[in-house]
């Protein structure tokens, strides 16, 4: 069976690290969607670039003639310098398509040839050259994933004639997304572990340590080693475990003070009345044995049998305790004053009662039990 410590550490463990993996996919989730957004407009605005640095290098407007494209007096088929010099300024893949074939393009094909003779893909050619619209987004360039812009191109007569393209590869925003996730894994574990290390050491402070050292004081007790009581349980802590400590410390003083009466009891039942009186006169203060030399020697014949229990010499500790008194007791009094029980105190009190010997008054309280006072007789 675990113990509560490591109960603790692998509750801990499990959600700190359920919560570092969780945070983690969230926030790489977060990062590659950021990248891609951040290529997606990197590619759009090289476009804009790229077509205003066509239209400065080359002016005049796009026309195909003799199934040649032209811009102005240039022709651009396998025209590879303007494509290379865009994609030195713009670090992007480059390509102008006639129709939606590739005529001067970076984009290599496997081999490391220019891909020019293929085609662009049936989505991107239906959505720029049918529709006229612009492609933003991932599409498969020689069979290879890029983040990219494709703009269609119009001759003078509003014709599309042609497709302009510029492209980041997957590779780009996979590096960008990767090292991201790279740095993010490394400050996580990094926090992870400082958060380890503290509710580790938190939970053995002020949890696992004072649990154990309460543990052992308890075994104590139920073990009968009571020599532990005079050293109370030291946690100083405001929550529930401080509050545990401090009744642990209580009910050691009450069966502290207990043990001392029960051991007291003992000794003076197992001792010849002679020993007990003579053991009681020499522990008895100054002011005890004054009081019971008070004692008139004849009380003794006055008192008649004891009842079974009870002994001579507790007896003259409570009447002479008494006669001293100007005022009525409670059994809880004497009891306090004579180092008695109360229970002892009242068997003794309900003998003296029997005999005539005290007084008894009840005191009536608001609620509870109504309390009994003694006073001596005259």
């Amino acid at each position: 069976m675990q113990s509560l410590k490591q109960q603790i550490t692998t509750l801990m463990v499990a959600a700190i690290i359920i919560l570092a993996v969780s945070f983690m996919i969230a926030i790489g989730v977060q990062i590659k969607n950021t990248a891609v957004l951040a290529a997606v407009t990197k590619a759009k605005s090289d476009m804009t670039a790229s077509e205003a640095i066509v239209d400065l290098k080359y002016p005049g407007p796009w026309r195909v003639d003799n199934g040649l494209l032209f811009k102005g007096e240039v022709l651009i088929n396998n025209n590879n310098e303007i494509v290379d010099y865009i994609s030195s300024l713009t670090g992007n893949t480059c390509t102008i398509f006639l129709g939606k074939n590739r005529i001067a393009t970076t984009v290599k094909k496997d081999d490391g040839e220019r891909a020019v003779g293929t085609l662009a893909s049936e989505e991107v050619a239906k959505t720029v050259l049918n529709q006229g619209k612009e492609y933003l987004g991932e599409a498969e360039v020689v069979g290879h994933k890029y983040q990219t812009a494709y703009k269609p191109i119009y001759d003078q007569k509003g014709n599309i004639v042609g497709m302009f393209y510029v492209g980041i590869s997957k590779k780009y925003y996979d590096k960008l997304f990767y090292d991201s996730l790279i740095s993010l894994i490394i400050v996580g574990v990094i926090l992870t572990a400082l958060v380890f290390v503290g509710t580790i050491y938190y939970t053995k402070r002020y949890i696992t340590d004072p649990l154990k050292q309460l543990t052992e004081e308890t075994q104590k007790f139920a073990k009968g080693d009571f020599c532990s009581l005079y050293n109370p349980v030291q946690i100083e802590s405001q929550n529930e475990i401080g509050e545990l400590a401090r009744a642990i410390n209580q009910m050691g003083g009450w069966v502290q003070a207990l043990t001392h009466q029960i051991d007291k009891a003992t000794a003076i039942s197992s001792q010849p009345i002679n020993q007990i009186a003579s053991n009681e006169a020499s522990e008895s203060s100054g002011e005890k044995d004054e009081c019971l030399k008070k004692i008139s020697p004849n009380d003794k014949e006055q008192w008649g049998e004891l009842s079974k229990g009870l002994n001579e010499v507790t007896l003259q500790q409570i009447l002479g305790y008494m006669k001293n008194q100007h005022t009525s007791l409670s059994a809880s009094d004497i009891a306090q004053e004579v180092n008695l029980t109360k229970v002892t105190v009242r068997r003794y009190l309900d003998f003296m009662e029997k005999c005539g010997k005290v007084k008894v008054d009840m005191q009536y309280g608001p609620v509870g039990r109504p309390l009994k006072l003694y006073k001596l007789e005259k």
